[in-house]
C-alpha cells in the first residue's frame, strides 16, 4: 500500500498520528486494489532509476514478540503460541542473510522487541554512502527522542541533531575568525605600498604603464579636485570608464577624497544609468569624451571628462589627502537586478572590502612580483575583487582588451605572454579556458573562478589549480572559497567550498533552523563581509538582512535565495535557488524586471516569464509569455 502523509500546516506529533491512522485505514479498505492499477491510474513520470509512486517504504513488524525462536536444541525459549499455531524466528548464518539489492532507494524497517524498537535500513549505494545513511540513522533516533518527550509539539519544533552535532555546524566549520588590522582602508593599505615601492608596475594596459608613484600622485591630484567639489564621506560618485589605468585612478580618487564609487556599464540602456545615479544621489560623474554623450542628461549631475580635464587636474596637489573615511563607511555602491523591475543598490562598506582584501591576500600568499588580471566590466562586483587586494600588496595589474578577453584561444595566449600568475575569470569562460590544450611551461598557479555553478573540472596534468568561488554582491564579492579536485567526488558538482575568513555561513530551514549536514536548505551568510542593506530600500534590507541568532549580539544573517547543503566534511555544495532569479554569464536576473519591462510596453496587457531548472539545478532556460492588445481590441499570447 503506497500512503501519502499529510504534513500540512506544521501540525503536532499528535495529530500527525491522527492523519497516518485515517489514512492506513482508508488505504486498507481499498488494499485489493492491484498496485499496478494504481500506478496505471496516477500515470507518474516513469525513469527507469526509480521506482513509481515513492522510494522510501517504512515497514513496522508488530506481531506481538511473545513468538520467538526456538533454542538449536527445539527447546523453546519462550511461550510462542498462537492459537494452534508456534512460530519460530529463524537466524541465517553467511552471505545468505544479507540482501545484496536495495529494493527501493531506502527501506526502514522496525521490529517491536519487549524493551523497544529495533531498526534496520536498506539503502542502494548508487545513491547513499554509509556514513550518509548512519547520520539519517541518528536523526531519526533524536526526532523519536523528541517526540517522546512531547507528542503535543509540532513538527518545526523537533530536532534532528544533538547539540554536538549542531555546534559542529553552527561553530565548528564556522570557526573563521582572523585578526586583521581594522580601521585600515584600501587606500591606507595602497599608499603604505606606493611608499615602498613608487617605481613598481601597478597597472599595465598593452603598451601604457603606471607606476605606483604615478598612480598614487594622478590619484591625489583626482581626490583634492574632488574634495574642493564637496565630495567627502558618505558622498557617491558615479563612474562610467572602460577598463583602463584611469578607470583605476579614478576608483582611487574617490576614496582617496572620502567618497564612495557607484560604478557604471556604459552599455547599459540611459533609463537605466539615469535610475541608478538619481537612486543613489550621485552629484559628480567622472567619464572620458568619448563616453560622455551616452551620460544620462541629469541636471543636478556635475560631469567631468577626466581626458578633457586633465589640464585642471594637474593643477592640483599631489599629496595624499588626509584619510576621511573610516571602516564603517560606504565604500562602494553596485546595483543588481530588482524583481520590482527597479535595480537595487548593494551598499558595501569599507569593513566588507578591508577583510576581502586580507584573507584574498593571505589564501593566495599575494607578493609584489606577482601579476594578476582586471577582465570583468566595472559593474560587475568582481572587479572590486580583481583590483584592491592587488594594488595593496604591490603586485601588478594587467588589463587586456575587449577583443582577447572575448576569445578563449587567444585570452589563454594573453595571459602566457604577459606572464600572469593569478587570474579571475567567470564560471562560463573558465569551463571554456578549461576545454584548451595548455603548455606545460606557464606562469599562471591559480585560476580563480566563480559567479554560477561550476560543472567542468580541471585536467589532472594542468600546471595550476582551479579554485572555485562563491558569493552574493551582499557579502562583498566572495564569501566561500574552494580548490576544485581534478576527480569526480561521488558524482557531485564541484563545491563551493567552506566560508572565507570572518565568515559564517548556514544553510537553515525555512524557520530558521539549522539542517543537518546533506540536507538541502536555505544558505545564509554573516559576518565582516556584509552589506549595509540596499540603498534607500529599508524594507528590503530589513527583508533580506535579518538579526544573526547565532552570533553576537547585534549580527545579522543576509538570506542569499540560494539553495545549498553541508557535505560530511564541512564542505557546501550548490543546488541551485529557492526563488526565479536565474544567472546569465554570471549577472544575477530577477525575472520581475523582465517581466516589467515587457509590461510597459503599450501593446502588451500582462508579461509572465518562466525559467525551468537544468540539469545542473540552475535555472537556466527562460521562456517568455506575453499577452498583448492588437489593433482591433482582441487579445493574443505568444510564447
Amino acid at each position: 500500500l503506497a500512503l501519502r502523509g499529510d504534513l500540512r500546516g506544521d501540525p503536532s506529533f499528535r495529530e500527525v498520528l491522527r492523519r497516518v491512522r485515517e489514512a492506513c485505514l482508508g488505504a486498507y479498505a481499498h488494499q485489493d486494489v492491484p498496485f499496478e492499477r494504481l500506478v496505471e491510474e496516477v500515470s507518474p513520470r516513469r525513469s527507469l532509476t526509480h521506482t513509481p509512486l515513492f522510494q522510501v517504504m517504512f515497514a513496522l513488524q508488530n506481531t506481538p514478540q511473545g513468538l520467538v525462536s526456538f533454542s538449536r536444541a527445539d527447546a523453546p525459549r519462550e511461550d510462542a503460541a498462537a492459537g494452534e499455531l508456534w512460530l519460530s524466528a529463524a537466524e541465517f548464518d553467511g552471505a545468505e542473510s544479507h540482501s545484496l539489492t536495495a529494493k527501493f532507494d531506502l527501506t526502514l524497517s522496525m521490529l517491536e522487541m519487549r524493551d523497544g524498537l529495533e531498526a534496520t535500513l536498506e539503502y542502494s549505494t548508487d545513491l547513499f554512502e554509509r556514513a550518509t545513511v548512519e547520520r539519517i540513522l541518528r536523526h531519526y533516533v533524536c526526532l523519536l527522542e523528541g517526540v517522546a518527550a512531547d507528542v503535543g509539539g509540532r513538527l518545526s519544533e523537533l530536532r534532528l541533531m544533538d547539540e554536538l552535532e549542531e555546534s559542529q555546524l553552527l561553530r565548528v566549520w564556522n570557526d573563521t575568525a582572523r585578526d586583521y588590522v581594522r580601521g585600515r582602508t584600501a587606500v591606507q593599505l595602497f599608499e603604505e605600498q606606493a611608499a615602498k615601492t613608487p617605481e613598481a608596475a601597478a597597472v599595465v594596459c598593452g603598451a601604457r604603464l603606471l607606476s605606483y608613484g604615478e598612480l598614487n600622485e594622478q590619484a591625489n591630484r583626482l581626490a583634492h579636485y574632488l574634495s574642493a567639489c564637496g565630495v567627502a564621506s558618505e558622498t557617491i560618485v558615479a563612474v562610467m570608464l572602460d577598463r583602463s589605468p584611469e578607470l583605476v585612478v579614478a576608483l582611487l580618487g574617490i576614496l582617496k577624497a572620502g567618497g564612495a564609487y557607484l560604478p557604471l556599464d556604459a552599455t547599459h540602456p540611459s533609463e537605466r544609468l539615469s535610475y541608478m545615479i538619481r537612486d543613489a544621489g550621485a552629484k559628480v560623474l567622472l567619464t572620458d569624451e568619448r563616453l560622455r554623450e551616452k551620460a544620462p542628461a541629469e541636471p543636478v549631475l556635475q560631469v567631468v571628462c577626466l581626458d578633457t580635464a586633465a589640464t585642471l587636474l594637474a593643477g592640483q596637489s599631489r599629496e595624499n589627502v588626509e584619510s576621511r573615511a573610516e571602516e564603517d563607511n560606504l565604500a562602494y555602491v553596485i546595483y543588481t537586478s530588482g524583481s520590482t523591475g527597479r535595480p537595487k543598490g548593494v551598499s558595501i562598506p569599507h569593513r566588507g572590502l578591508s577583510n576581502l582584501i586580507y584573507w584574498h591576500q593571505q589564501t593566495y600568499e599575494v607578493k609584489p612580483e606577482h601579476r594578476a588580471t582586471l577582465l570583468a566590466g566595472v559593474g560587475f562586483d568582481a572587479s572590486v575583487w580583481e583590483l584592491w587586494p592587488y594594488i595593496t600588496a604591490g603586485a601588478s595589474v594587467y588589463i587586456p582588451d575587449d577583443e582577447v578577453r572575448g576569445v578563449p584561444h587567444k585570452l589563454q595566449q594573453w595571459l602566457k605572454e604577459e606572464e600572469i600568475t593569478i587570474c579571475f575569470l567567470p564560471t562560463p569562460v573558465t569551463e571554456s579556458m578549461l576545454m584548451l590544450k595548455w603548455p606545460r611551461e606557464i606562469a599562471l598557479r591559480s585560476l580563480l573562478t566563480g559567479g554560477d555553478q561550476l560543472v567542468r573540472r580541471p585536467s589532472a596534468s594542468l600546471g595550476f589549480e582551479v579554485i572555485n568561488h562563491y558569493g552574493p554582491t551582499e557579502a562583498t564579492v566572495v564569501a566561500t572559497a574552494e580548490p576544485v579536485s581534478p576527480h569526480d567526488e561521488n558524482g557531485t558538482l564541484p563545491p563551493i567550498g567552506r566560508p572565507i575568513a570572518n565568515t559564517q555561513v548556514y544553510i537553515l530551514d525555512r524557520h530558521l533552523r539549522p539542517v543537518p549536514a546533506g540536507i538541502a536548505g536555505e544558505l545564509y551568510i554573516a559576518g565582516d563581509g556584509l552589506a549595509r542593506g540596499y540603498l534607500n530600500r529599508p524594507e528590503l534590507t530589513a527583508e533580506r538582512f535579518l538579526p544573526d541568532p547565532f552570533g553576537a549580539a547585534g549580527g545579522r544573517l543576509y538570506r542569499t535565495g540560494d539553495r545549498a547543503r553541508f557535505l560530511g566534511d564541512g564542505r557546501i555544495e550548490y543546488l541551485g535557488r529557492v526563488d526565479h532569479q536565474v544567472k546569465v554569464r554570471g549577472f544575477r536576473i530577477e525575472l520581475g524586471e523582465i517581466e516589467a519591462a515587457l509590461t510597459a510596453h503599450t501593446q502588451v496587457a500582462e508579461a509572465v516569464v518562466i525559467a525551468r531548472e537544468d540539469e545542473a539545478g540552475d535555472k537556466r532556460l527562460v521562456a517568455y509569455l506575453v499577452a498583448g492588445v492588437v489593433d482591433d481590441g482582441s487579445i493574443v499570447a505568444t510564447a
